[in-house]
């Protein structure tokens, strides 16, 4: 049939199916009202807006994962998919979301106590990450300054919800240009926060300029790769091209091509080795509310859009990229756990335990069966938690110049605040892997599905990065309970509501999954299975 012959009624518009889409759908319109609110509110009132507009948005959008629980579907004319993995990682991104909004809603400006704040224990608790802590004369350059950057700097909220909404649609993507447009939509909100902070202000820029520069890099692979794909199958739909897969018995160097840049884009997102080096500079230098938003939230959403191009789009090409996978997780592991060693600054030595943590998860990826979906779920879900409750710890220690991140500045910590430096011990511990913390059921799960998978080597490299890292982990918790405390000892904030029911809650989840995870296991065998 000729094209003039067509009429306008034959072609139909793709069905938008908006209860699917739900979750995303209501943060991405909580993220556009917090714009609205940002433009037209008056300055006293957007931080209270921002803040119910958040949490309430979040909390509804959990609501509406937890009512489509059990739903296989696609929407969008198969651009989203709707099953077990996409709800399960939809729901943990914005569970950390909530305690991340938590921390961040902390973050703000207190005039009446201003004066002190990061310089003494009646100030300390509301060191602000995002808000100058001076006081100001009525009309002075210092007044218009706090203005500025202080209680009008609440842009962060709808930043964050709109990176939130893109973490939601990058797990459930199922084609590739959907998959970008959700890589984008997340990662450029990010790039800005990072460079919000309030105190260090350029090594904050320059995380900012590093991650934006690489981020743009790691893009153009994964947008390059798609084109390859595109070229070799036809289509950028992930069922699409594993059928041109299946289909081809030859030696598709340009489907290899094509996967090979994809997977660069993917390995920046979660920073695997080679792809790492921007997360100590970014992690360091970004707001620590917004380091553990980004060491949680971003990893779940990355590795789900991993899992689903691997599992989903490239399974017929396994023989070729699980050697290459292979390579990538046993250098991650060991490069991460190594360097973390000689770290000085908590920060880093958070980062480099953060790129070590991919490593393992990438074996999960690697055992290529339903136990090793299963397991790399169960990870993402604990590490995230712990992840999240690290950072909002490392916040509360403040020196004279802002939070106190020299490790030496750490030096019995524990002995003057017991209970913080026991829960970061307790998060140290699960980050080792340490039995009765979430750490040690899930790097059993990924040991124990990669085993099932002939992945034998793997598991060994990983039990000796683990042995590696507990020396680190374990040398920061007899500095805070053994050493000697230094002359200029920094102050421990006293948690505000937000930070100690995020920390509280991280503790909770990460003892809880060491004690008794069967429940969270049972949930995440019966989510691993893909549309």
């Amino acid at each position: 049939m000729s094209p003039a012959l067509l009429s306008a009624s034959s072609i139909e518009a793709p069905g938008i199916e908006y209860s699917l889409l739900a979750p995303m759908l209501i943060v991405f319109g909580v993220a556009a009202a917090g714009v609205l609110v940002e433009a037209f509110a008056p300055r006293r009132l957007r931080y209270g807006c921002h803040l119910v507009l958040s949490l309430g948005g979040l909390v509804a959008a959990f609501v509406a994962v937890v009512a489509l629980a059990g739903t296989e579907e696609s929407a969008v004319a198969g651009a989203v998919a709707i099953d077990g993995p996409t709800l399960f990682l939809q729901g943990t991104i914005l569970l950390v979301s909530i305690l991340a909004i938590a921390l961040i809603a902390e973050r703000r400006i207190d005039r009446a106590g201003a004066g002190e704040a990061g310089h003494g224990k009646a100030g300390a608790g509301r060191a602000d990450a995002f808000a100058p802590q001076a006081s100001a004369v009525p009309g002075s350059v210092a007044e218009l300054e706090a203005t500025r950057a202080g209680v009008a700097q609440t842009e962060v909220f709808p930043l964050t919800l709109f990176a939130v909404g893109g973490m939601l649609l990058f797990p459930a993507s199922n084609d590739l240009l959907t998959m970008f447009v959700a890589l984008e939509v997340f990662s450029l909100p990010l790039y800005l926060l990072c460079g919000l902070a309030r105190r260090r202000r350029l090594l904050s820029q320059e995380a900012a300029i590093k991650y934006f520069l690489l981020g743009a890099f790691s893009s153009a692979f994964f947008l390059f790769g798609t084109a390859l794909l595109y070229g070799y199958s036809g289509t950028v739909s992930l069922t699409g091209i594993a059928d041109a897969i299946a289909a081809d018995a030859g030696e598709r160097p340009l489907a290899l091509m094509g996967a090979g840049l994809l997977s660069v884009g993917l390995l920046f997102k979660v920073g695997a080795v080679p792809f790492h080096s921007w997360i100590p500079d970014v992690y360091q230098g970004a707001p620590t509310p917004i380091t553990a938003f980004m060491a949680s939230a971003t990893k779940v959403a990355a590795f789900g859009a991993m899992l689903r191009v691997f599992y989903v789009a490239l399974p017929g090409l396994q023989t070729d990229w699980r050697p290459m996978l292979w390579a990538v997780a046993v250098l991650t592991m060991l490069v991460a756990s190594v360097l973390a060693v000689t770290q000085t600054d908590v920060k880093r030595m958070l980062a480099y335990s953060s790129v070590s943590h991919v490593g393992f998860v990438l074996t999960g990826l690697l055992a290529g069966n339903h136990d090793g979906l299963s397991s790399t779920l169960f990870y993402l879900l604990a590490y995230s938690f712990s992840a999240l409750g690290g950072f909002a710890v490392v916040g509360l220690v403040r020196g004279p110049d802002g939070e106190a991140t020299t490790m030496s500045q750490w030096a019995g910590l524990g002995r003057r605040s017991p209970l913080l430096g026991s829960v970061f011990a307790l998060f140290l511990l699960a980050y080792a892997g340490i039995p009765l913390t979430s750490g040690f059921v899930a790097k059993f799960a990924v040991f124990q599905a990669a085993l099932a998978g002939g992945a034998l080597p793997l598991v060994l490299v990983g039990v000796v990065a683990s042995a590696i890292a507990a020396f680190f982990y374990v040398r920061v918790i007899v500095l805070m309970f053994f050493a000697e405390p230094p002359a200029d000892e920094p102050v421990v904030a006293v948690p505000s509501p937000g930070t100690g029911f995020a920390i509280a809650v991280a503790a909770a989840v990460t003892v809880v999954l060491g004690i008794a995870p069967q429940p969270v296991l049972d949930l995440v065998d019966q989510a691993a299975s893909f549309l």
